[in-house]
């Protein structure tokens, strides 16, 4: 009797995940064969006009380089600026960011602290140009980067577009190597999906908006990069991911910071699914409402239902020598992982270890999410990520 229940409580979990992390892009992979090549635009005879969005909260270590990468980017002076927007830093973060001002850097001061999104409604009222670009205090953009990004506005279909990240860092100094793989994966997703049409969640690091397109008075609970592809597609527009666009993003050095990042960032993804939860709609939005599910909800549903596994497992275990293999299996692997996430900040471990650590972390983290979640807790203060400058 038990026997079945067992199967079903394993299969449900494993069914969600082999949809969305294999099956799903084997469907986008199938389907991209037949989808015609995306055009490859020249320059246009003139560029849009530009603003760089940099949010920062006590970010003195790392401001400066930010500011020199983004000044040499390959784009003309005259047709960009850039602003740092200051959630009432308490640290050099200003004093540094008004010494790049003859240079044509604008410093915006939120006189309290109030968060990332606070700043960027306040800032967005303040911004005229055409296409705002959103990138973060500690990321670093190639100088060739800015162009391909805003080449593909040509297309007046396309409303965003996202960057590709790379993830950088030193393997033997971090504890946190298992990001990296994850990024390269989810950035060949997205590839797919624009070769689909469009993707379905831009990239917070880099990625470009129509000022027109853009919500100033945009919920603090909700993600902005992904709901600006949303956002784009309500008004019949669409996000396209821009492989020449890379955005080098340094690896946070520790498990433990790469935990509380997840917590908030599916916190707030799953706010922004909710909040536009009509895009999910397939008789409306066809397409584009397949690859929300799939791509997100069925992923972050998977999630939600991994604690059946190991009770099914358990339940196997009684009856079958293979199922108690695997539960075997399955507590080293979460020892390991509970070892590396113990393992201390900037401390770095064995990969083997940091691999089950991230997975583990994103099990934890996600669990987490859903349960505030469900009690419409809302999302900590916003603090940024600290990466290595």
């Amino acid at each position: 009797m038990l026997e079945p229940i067992g199967y079903l409580l394993v299969l449900i979990p494993a069914a969600l995940f082999a949809y969305a992390l294999l099956i799903y892009p084997a469907i986008l992979w199938l389907l991209s064969r037949l989808a015609p090549v995306p055009k490859a635009w020249a320059d246009p005879p003139q560029w849009p006009t530009v603003t760089i969005l940099v949010p920062a909260y006590n970010e003195e270590d790392s401001i400066a380089g930010t500011l020199e990468s983004l000044l040499a980017l390959d784009y003309p002076v005259d047709r960009r600026e850039i602003i740092v927007m200051s959630d009432a830093s308490t640290d050099r973060t200003d004093e540094i960011v008004q010494g790049f001002a003859a240079r044509g850097v604008r410093l915006v001061r939120m006189p309290v602290r109030k968060g990332k999104t606070a700043a960027e409604n306040h800032t967005l009222q303040l911004v005229t140009s055409e296409i705002v670009v959103n990138t973060d205090a500690t990321i670093r953009i190639p100088a060739g980067s800015l162009r391909p990004l805003l080449r593909v506005f040509q297309d007046p279909t396309i409303g965003a577009a996202s960057g590709r990240d790379v993830s950088v860092g030193d393997l033997t100094a971090e504890g946190n190597a298992g990001e990296g793989g994850y990024v390269g994966y989810e950035m060949s997703v997205r590839a797919l999906e624009t070769r689909l049409g469009g993707i379905i969640g831009a990239s917070g690091c880099l990625y470009a908006i129509r000022r027109r397109l853009v919500d100033t008075a945009f919920p603090e609970a909700l993600s902005r990069d992904f709901a600006s592809p949303l956002r784009a597609r309500m008004l019949d527009t669409r996000t396209v991911s821009v492989d020449e666009a890379l955005c080098l993003v340094p690896r946070t050095r520790s498990l433990q910071a790469e935990f509380r990042r997840k917590i908030r960032t599916m916190l707030r993804g799953l706010n922004t699914l909710w909040h536009m939860r009509s895009l999910m709609n397939p008789f409306r939005y066809g397409q584009f409402a397949w690859m929300l599910v799939s791509h997100k909800l069925v992923r972050w549903v998977g999630i939600l239902t991994l604690p059946l596994a190991p009770i099914g497992m358990l339940l196997l275990a009684a009856t079958h020598p293979w199922a108690a293999a695997l539960v075997v299996l399955g507590a080293l692997g979460l020892g390991a992982g509970v070892l590396a996430l113990r393992s201390g900040e900037n401390r770095p471990v064995p990969k083997p270890f940091a691999t089950a650590g991230f997975a583990v972390a994103s099990a934890a983290a996600g669990l987490i999410a859903w349960q505030k979640f469900f009690q419409r807790a809302s999302a900590a203060t916003w603090e940024p990520t600290r990466r290595p400058a």
